[in-house]
């Protein structure tokens, strides 16, 4: 494992131990030093699998690689109108925008921006609440779409689709179907959607091509692509102070399909994770090098790390978690340079191939939200949801989790190993006992003299 820091830097050691404190029969007890959540690990539970297919697998009947769900390749107008599309031109990628119905098979799209069908903030919510106009190069798009045949046809079947979903008539005129348009052009909740379903060569139900069954370059794709998204979406939503980003991987964690996606929502509010956060982090600028890396190196829970990026397993969640912490000096993940997110994308990537595809998981991001005046690193979460949360949790607020932040690192780091000798991981990943420890890496913090 790795070495602890000899030196320990702005803090006493003594004030490292706070967080987890190991009980005489090997329960364990943490609190999340961001959040304040309590979380128990008892003994015993860390050597069961972490998941079982919920069904046995099935062969794969023919054309179910580009035709099992409603994000497969086949069904290109099953989701709302498109907003843009990563795909390959020449020795690169480019990505389209605002395709046409007609023009969406000239092109293989690798990953697609598409609006949520249901969105959870809703276009009237802005409408009315802020008194939001679409900007004008989304309702130019918007004409434009509508004025194509197939484009009109395409929305009204999305409205309709919508409507009968949420138990309403759908039949009804086509210009009371219009008036619910807007959503699907300037609205704040997208759906950034992978090509494959399954891997190729799947033969069965199980070979899911999830994130870790990428290669790195292609999840390096996918997260700058979902970076061009979110900085367009912070750019057209001036009355958002925040957009979330997450992935829902497997029915267990809250996905609707089984097809790699990630998902984005403008909010008006930073949520109360960062309120937390922001409170602490005001009192203590260095706040995530000293309990989230210097914490790491402490205790042993560094899992990974590579030029600009490292992962350490998390302490006090509710769900068993990795988080990855960007170096960089930039708060806003779309200020990064093309190594640094290609660095957090790689250790994002191995904290994923690491779990497996038929574990369920949430993929969480956090940065800074732009009216705050206070720098914090770009960090992303992988939970892995393979427990419920019950009476026990609702009475005390004391989660029970299966895995300590120590199964954790221990699973994944001998995972990693495997992975690497199979070339699946990217190049500069160091694994656990590689990691040099050093104190206060985190570059975010201006205070410190880099």
């Amino acid at each position: 494992m790795v070495a602890s820091m000899s030196n320990p830097a702005v803090n006493a050691v003594h004030s490292y131990h706070v967080t987890m404190r190991a009980m005489a029969d090997g329960t364990v007890k943490q609190v999340n030093p961001f959040s304040g959540t309590e979380v128990w690990t008892v003994p015993g539970r860390g050597n069961r699998p972490l998941s079982a297919p919920a069904a046995a697998p099935t062969p794969l009947a023919p054309g179910a690689h580009e035709d099992a769900c409603n994000f497969c390749a086949a069904r290109k107008l099953s989701t709302p109108p498109e907003r843009s599309r990563l795909v390959a031109a020449g020795d690169g990628y480019e990505i389209l925008r605002d395709l046409l119905p007609g023009e969406l098979d000239a092109t293989q799209a690798e990953f697609r921006r598409v609006p949520n069908l249901f969105e959870i903030v809703s276009y009237e919510y802005w409408q009315k609440n802020y008194g939001y106009a679409m900007p004008e190069p989304r309702r130019a798009q918007m004409e434009r779409y509508l004025a194509d045949p197939a484009g009109r046809a395409h929305v009204l079947e999305t409205v309709r689709t919508r409507l009968a979903a949420a138990g309403q008539d759908p039949d009804v005129g086509d210009e009371k179907l219009l008036e619910l348009a807007p959503a699907y052009f300037g609205g704040g909740h997208d759906v950034i959607i992978a090509r494959r379903h399954y891997t190729d060569g799947a033969e069965t139900t199980a070979d899911l091509a999830g994130s870790g069954a990428l290669t790195p370059e292609e999840h390096y794709r996918f997260i700058a692509f979902t970076l061009d998204s979110l900085h367009d979406l912070v750019r057209l939503h001036n009355y958002a102070r925040y957009v979330v980003v997450f992935q829902n991987w497997l029915s267990p964690a809250g996905a609707s399909f089984e097809h790699l996606h990630k998902q984005l929502v403008a909010i008006d509010e930073r949520g109360v994770n960062a309120e937390t956060e922001t409170a602490k982090l005001r009192q203590n600028l260095n706040l995530y090098n000293e309990w989230g890396i210097n914490h790491a190196f402490y205790h042993n829970l560094v899992i990974a790390e590579n030029e600009h990026a490292i992962l350490v397993a998390g302490v006090g969640h509710r769900y068993p978690t990795m988080t990855v912490y960007s170096k960089s000096r930039a708060s806003e993940p779309w200020e990064h340079t093309a190594d640094e997110v290609r660095a957090v994308s790689d250790l994002l990537h191995a904290a994923h191939a690491a779990t497996g595809t038929q574990v369920a998981t949430n993929e969480e991001w956090h940065y800074r939200p732009v009216d705050l005046d206070v720098p914090m690193p770009w960090r992303i979460n992988v939970k892995w949801r393979i427990s419920t949360v019950a009476g026990f949790e609702g009475g005390t607020q004391i989660y029970v989790n299966t895995l300590s932040p120590f199964d954790v690192r221990d699973r994944v780091t001998a995972a990693l190993r495997s992975l690497r000798h199979d070339g699946h991981l990217a190049d500069g990943v160091r694994i656990a006992e590689e990691c040099a420890p050093e104190p206060n890496m985190l570059k975010y913090n201006p205070n410190l003299d880099w």
